[in-house]
């Protein structure tokens, strides 16, 4: 049974959807994690989940607001926990649970990506740069 447009709104709007800045996808893929294993990359999406709630950017507006999202697969499948942030497009390898408070406040709430952690770039163009 389909879901009404309205209620998908209403949720939508529940969440905060069309009012963040970025959005962190964190892969917790098997492959991608085999280093860590699977409690190494639950206790890294855990810890994001904590620092984005008790810093007031997740479920929030403004400037650093920030959604987040679980993944199975980006891909990479080496490396990981990877992370990717949009709309910048920055790709972040090894993003365990001790990695996760700095990079909420280096990249996140100072607009400063680690550099040391980062293996590849992939922005999106905004619709300026589509014209």
């Amino acid at each position: 049974m389909a879901v009404s447009n309205e209620k998908l709104t209403a949720i939508a709007d529940k969440l905060l959807i069309g009012h963040f800045h970025r959005h962190v996808f964190l892969c917790l893929g098997e492959a991608c994690c085999a280093e860590v294993g699977a409690d190494g990359a639950e206790a890294a999406w855990d810890k994001l989940k904590c620092e984005l709630k008790d810093r007031q950017l997740s479920l929030a507006t403004g400037p650093a607001a920030c959604y987040r999202t679980k993944v199975g697969c980006l891909r990479v499948c080496a490396g990981g926990p990877i992370m990717v942030v949009y709309p910048e497009g920055t790709w972040y390898s090894g993003m365990t649970a001790d990695r996760i408070p700095r990079f909420v406040q280096e990249h996140l709430v100072e607009g400063r990506p680690i550099e040391e952690w980062i293996f590849t770039r992939n922005p999106l163009p905004n619709d300026t740069e589509r014209e």
